[in-house]
């Protein structure tokens, strides 16, 4: 392994650029050859090393915060070569000062090789677009500065000749103005990307040395940098070394060191995941569950098994990059009514102890392409941009969740591109640049795909045939991402229809919940006579295709209105006992004898 790819354009180019515009990873440390091995190291120090072996004398350096500085700090011939081409200057130059400083580099009176680089170039003017007057006049220098400025032949290294180069690192291209770049051939804009799977392997080798052991000789220690490496996907070398310092605090061992980088990039020591009694939770959940959630036995064993995987870490196991990836996901398609959320809240339950714990979005709120700033937050200088992603944000506080995603179908297609990166990689980065790690939370999705094609007496396999089918048309046929539906596998659970037992179920428990309220809001006691039930339990079961939603809506229309009409009429007293004794319909009217 040599210099990265962007040091060797860098050199290679010398000749023919003589400014650069460096984006991307500025502030990581960079891997480059040291003697028979490889080093980390600053981007300015690598900058320094590669261009000094080519024999550039020194290295100025600006910023809007430090001013002007000589690099290598305290190197005499750096100290020299600087003096010949800018004589006396001063520290903390204005941006008329810059530009003389700037010239003396780039059409140097003597032939000294130097380089100028500009750190926080995008921190010199608030916007590339909108300069002041002075800001606009030095940048208007710079871009003629480029074309006009001269080659330096000297010998040693590198005897032809070549531009001393200037470089600026913005954090962003468009910091600079657009027309310093444009079609003018004497500007390159390189880009710094963030570390690939060799340049972590090669970082955990060099930081195994903290822990006194050799990757190149012992073979657990070497499997143990390998899946440092892996664990540590989507962060630079720098967090890796950061990683490596907090293990060492923790007294934690390599092969921990997965651990360390979980609670690195989550900010939190305690993993419910790893509780004892979680295990047991959910094995007492088999139990619970479909006492919950009625009429879906299919639906919950598939769904449990998810969990269980989840618990054990092993969901996306066969990934490359599992180890980052949600701890789980699951899309629930099916027939409105039939218990979607009501299973997302007992996932919950199971996991966190807690109903209320899942965060929830209403995905028919995101139908519009712009309402997608609204999870991630929209960029420093747009309107909201403090508030932050109220899905980016509430995952960076507490990265162990449940997040429903309700009625996904009706979000807008480039809203849903933003799940590919959470599925595929397990972090979404928000509009101020700051990443959110879902590798500890569960997804589930739902949706109504397909409900109109499937029809109550069905058998569950067709039911779940077509709308399995429905929800392949559409992330294929109408949304045209077949990449997102892929990214969801064989987590798709269909629920079926709720049959006449599960629905008198439902009945019972709704019911039961109307008599129990009425109880703590007024301190009666409601009785409601078998004949009444048994009539209730006709009309609001009647149309099942409705689900336990439309169980609901039966009971408040022929049951909890009536039941209001009549209990507003009379006097309540504490204590008092009354009793439904009978009840009668005419046409949307629902009469209800009370006594």
């Amino acid at each position: 392994m040599g210099w990265p790819p962007f040091i060797r354009e860098l050199d290679a180019t010398l000749s023919v650029h003589s400014q650069y515009v460096l984006s991307g990873n500025l502030y990581d440390s960079h891997l480059f050859p040291n003697g028979d091995g490889m080093a980390l190291l600053p981007l300015r120090d690598m900058l320094w090393e590669a261009l000094n072996a080519s024999g550039i004398s020194c290295l100025l350096i600006y910023d809007p915060v430090d001013g002007l500085r000589v690099f290598p700090e305290g190197d005499e011939e750096a100290e020299a070569a600087a003096k010949k081409l800018l004589g006396k200057f001063d520290a903390k130059p204005s941006l008329e000062g810059l530009t003389r400083h700037l010239a003396a580099i780039a059409r140097p009176a003597e032939q000294v090789r130097a380089a100028f680089l500009i750190e926080g170039a995008s921190r010199i003017s608030a916007s590339g677009s909108d300069l002041e007057p002075a800001e606009r006049e030095f940048f208007r220098f710079c871009e003629k500065l480029a074309r006009t400025a001269r080659p330096v032949r000297a010998p040693g290294i590198r005897p032809k000749p070549f531009y001393n180069p200037i470089l600026w690192l913005v954090e962003r291209p468009g910091d600079l103005p657009s027309w310093m770049s444009t079609e003018n051939d004497s500007v390159r804009e390189l880009f710094v990307p963030r570390p690939h799977l060799g340049d972590r392997q090669t970082t955990a080798r060099l930081l195994a040395r903290a822990f006194a052991v050799d990757p190149d000789t012992d073979q657990a220690a070497s499997d143990a940098c390998d899946a440092f490496a892996a664990q540590a996907d989507g962060l630079t070398l720098q967090s890796m070394i950061e990683v490596t310092r907090l293990a060492k605090e923790r007294n934690v061992d390599l092969a921990d060191l997965p651990d360390a980088v979980r609670t690195y990039k989550l900010g939190v020591l305690d993993n419910p995941w790893s509780r004892g009694h979680l295990r047991k939770r959910v094995l007492d959940g088999e139990k619970r569950v479909p006492e919950r959630v009625l009429g879906q036995p299919q639906a919950v064993t598939k769904t449990l098994d998810i969990l269980k995987r989840a618990v054990l870490g092993l969901s996306g196991a066969q990934a490359t990059k599992a180890g980052s990836r949600p701890r789980g996901v699951l899309f629930f398609a099916g027939p409105t009514g039939t218990g979607k959320t009501e299973l997302a809240k007992a996932i919950t339950s199971l996991v966190f102890g807690d109903d209320s714990a899942y965060l929830r979005f209403d995905m028919s709120e995101y139908s519009a392409e712009q309402q997608g700033e609204r999870l991630i937050g929209s960029p420093p200088g747009y309107r909201d941009s403090e508030a932050g992603g109220q899905l980016t944000g509430a995952v960076r506080e507490d990265p162990f969740r449940v997040i429903l995603f309700d009625e996904i179908e009706k979000a807008h297609p480039s809203i849903l591109d933003k799940f590919l990166q959470i599925l595929e990689d397990g972090r979404l980065t928000d509009g101020r640049g700051h990443t959110a790690h879902f590798s500890e939370s569960i997804l589930i999705f739902t949706s109504n795909l397909g409900s109109s094609k499937v029809i109550p007496g069905l058998g569950y396999a067709e039911i779940e045939h077509r709308i399995k089918a429905s929800v392949t048309d559409h992330f294929y046929s109408v949304l045209n991402r077949p990449e997102l539906l892929n990214r969801l596998g064989d987590n798709v659970i269909v629920f079926n229809f709720i049959g006449q037992e599960a629905a008198s179920k439902i009945f019972d428990l709704q019911l039961e919940n109307i008599c129990k309220r009425v109880t703590d809001e007024h301190r009666l006691t409601l009785t409601i006579k078998s004949e009444v039930m048994g009539t209730l339990r006709e009309w609001c079961t009647a149309e099942l295709d409705k689900g336990g939603r439309g169980i609901g809506m039966a009971l408040e229309a022929h049951f909890v209105n009536p039941l209001a009409r009549a209990l507003f009429d009379r006097e309540l007293k504490p204590g008092a006992e009354l009793t439904v004794s009978g009840i009668t319909r005419e046409g949307s009217i629902v009469e209800l004898d009370l006594s």
